[in-house]
């Protein structure tokens, strides 16, 4: 019998993708009004600029292994425990004004003072752009008195923490939140998804995982021996040995799956 569901947080609630792109076209814009660069250019090399630097760190391993990517790194903090996390908040105010100096240079545009400007209000524009999937509040409202929530996140808590006070609403609906930043492991490896199931003591097939990322959380929670839903939005081609439980194109698609099982 289901007992209980667990959700990931970025791109299966969140429309994470959005938020990012949406203060990359804010930050270019007041780029463009400010120096009349050219929008679109601008947030490709910064793009290229932060990926590139971000994975030059001696961080990068742990980011990789916590689940945190290069444009969570351009407004992130990283106020959390551990040394790396340490590190990561000593690199990070660095890192931001280079990916935004470096971008303007990539398209011929040397202002180091225009790109430490454009790194603090990436920042703000990030924190004033959450976006949530339309259907999102709906599902949980259904779920919610018929199943145990948890919410098994990728990433640096401080982040994640923002991500959900800037939300306020998603919270609520959880009885437990794991953030792979906090536990040490992140998604797909099956310790972080046994550490889900002990908040509730329950066994593998009495859960459910919901997610978009199939290297994350459709293979981590077959690991673990957990059913996997797969929300795939973007109609992905599927994985040649990665195949979920199921695939949906739409939170709203769960119900008669959960009416079947």
């Amino acid at each position: 019998m289901l007992k209980a569901i667990f959700f990931d947080l970025d791109d299966t609630l969140l429309w994470d993708k959005k938020s990012i792109k949406t203060s990359f076209e804010k930050t270019c814009r007041f780029a463009e009004q400010t120096s009349g660069v050219n929008c679109r250019e601008l947030e490709e090399a910064v793009r290229l600029e932060a990926s590139t630097l971000y994975s030059s760190y001696e961080t990068y391993p742990f980011t990789q292994m916590i689940g945190i990517n290069p444009f969570e790194g351009l407004w992130g903090t990283f106020d959390d425990e551990g040394e790396d996390f340490k590190k990561m908040k000593m690199l990070a105010p660095a890192y931001q004004q280079r990916s935004w100096t470096g971008g303007l240079q990539r398209i011929g545009i040397d202002n180091p003072a225009l790109g430490n400007q454009l790194a603090a209000y990436f920042v703000e524009a990030r924190k004033s752009s959450p976006f949530v999937y339309e259907e999102t509040y709906r599902v949980l409202d259904r779920l919610k008195p018929h199943y145990q929530l948890l919410l098994l996140t990728n990433g640096s808590p401080q982040l994640q923490n923002t991500k959900l006070k800037i939300t306020p609403e998603i919270a609520p609906y959880f009885d437990h939140v794991v953030i792979s930043g906090a536990f040490g492991k992140g998604k797909p490896d099956p310790e972080i998804f046994h550490y889900a199931l002990s908040k509730f003591g329950y066994a593998a097939e009495e859960v459910l995982m919901v997610g978009d990322n199939l290297l994350t959380d459709i293979i981590g929670a077959e690991q673990a021996g957990i059913r996997s839903v797969w929300i795939n939005r973007e109609e992905k081609a599927p994985h040649e040995t990665i195949v979920p439980s199921y695939e949906i194109r739409h939170l709203e698609d769960l119900f008669p799956i959960l009416e079947e099982l």
